[in-house]
């Protein structure tokens, strides 16, 4: 037998080797057994408010009822809200109603004299008992129906404000300051 011969039967040889051992290998499974992995993702809801500033002026001329303030302000109500929540409430208030406004040495303008036009609506004055502040001393702004389609979103109300002082003619000359909150409520 040649060398080559010997050779050429050494090479089929190794080539049936690996092709068996390849076949053997393609049907052996190894499993190293299954481990679960619990997951778990909570998506809370919420309710945000933001203003397009925080500063309002007002020129007040005595025994006047209309003292408009320098600029309206926008609240940008945004909120993702679960099953359950049926309308969001968007209110302004101050923390007295005797008081909304003070030049500190007792003098007041209360708040059924301060008014807010929402989105070019009505003046109203915030007369109102809401969740949050002063009795008699809110209003609210806004509210949202919340049905199906609406569980996240956004809403802008514009607010303009106006101090009326027809019901106080004899209010002294001064400088009044006081602070307004806007608070949104799901329910």
């Amino acid at each position: 037998m040649t060398l080559q011969a010997k050779l050429g039967r050494i090479a089929a040889g190794l080539v049936l080797a690996v092709t068996a051992l390849a076949a053997h290998s393609q049907a052996q499974v190894l499993n190293s057994g299954a481990r679960a992995i619990t997951l778990k993702a909570v998506l809370t809801d919420s309710v945000t408010v933001s203003l397009s500033g925080n500063a309002v002026n007002f020129v007040l001329t005595p025994g006047s009822a209309s003292n408009p303030g320098s600029v309206g302000v926008r609240a940008t109500t945004t909120w993702l809200l679960k099953p359950g929540v049926h309308n969001l409430n968007l209110y302004a208030y101050f923390s007295s109603s005797t008081s909304a406004l003070s030049d500190g040495a007792g003098d007041n303008i209360p708040s059924a004299d301060f008014q807010i036009s929402d989105n070019a609506g009505p003046f109203n004055a915030l007369t109102h008992t809401v969740p949050f502040g002063g009795a008699n001393a809110g209003l609210r702004v806004s509210t949202v129906r919340i049905i199906g389609n609406n569980k996240s979103g956004s809403r802008t109300d514009t607010m303009n404000f106006n101090i009326n002082l027809s019901t106080l003619p004899s209010l002294p000359s001064g400088t009044f300051t006081g602070t307004l909150t806007i608070q949104a409520q799901a329910l």
